[in-house]
């Protein structure tokens, strides 16, 4: 596939791209790897607040998603994952773009997510979907590293954008 002529199709996962996510977050570093069985459950339960790219029947970019139970107005986004062949198109913001679309007129107004301080290309993206949007973004503590339980992982922040227009 070449880089700018990528024909891409955004759609809401099954669990038949499960193990396809799974593989894709893996050659995504620094993300989390989960287990294969996690994104199973998400393309099943929440599929409608996920979002892959794909391109020729290959899954290129990912992203999860959900409506936390206590927090109706708010789409938290856990992870998003593009394949090194389609960096530089700016998939990950349209991925985002296209959830939003999807979720607004339901009451959505407000986008959440943790980032690590090391991660400054999400960092970045996130404040960039601010500025598209006219909005605000928020930024706050959410997990310390401790919390993590020795594990060798940096704190997490919240990043909260909006209310959108």
């Amino acid at each position: 596939m070449t880089d700018k002529k990528i024909d891409l199709t955004f759609r809401n996962p099954t669990p038949d791209d499960g193990h396809a996510i799974w593989q894709l977050i893996q050659a995504c570093p620094p993300l989390d790897v989960n287990s294969c069985y996690s994104y199973l459950l998400l393309s099943a339960h929440f599929s409608d607040t996920c979002v892959v790219a794909e391109a020729e029947g290959k899954i290129l970019g990912y992203v999860s998603g959900y409506i936390p139970p206590k927090k109706p107005d708010v789409l938290f986004i856990w992870q998003v994952a593009v394949s090194s062949e389609a960096r530089g198109l700016g998939l990950a913001k349209r991925m985002i773009q296209h959830l939003q679309e999807a979720v607004k007129g339901d009451g959505v107004q407000y986008l959440e997510t943790t980032i690590t301080p090391s991660n400054e290309a999400s960092q970045r993206l996130f404040q960039s979907l601010a500025r598209s949007w006219d909005t605000e973004c928020v930024k706050s503590s959410f997990f310390t590293a401790e919390q993590f339980g020795g594990e060798s992982h940096e704190p997490e922040e919240c990043y909260r954008i909006g209310p959108w227009q």
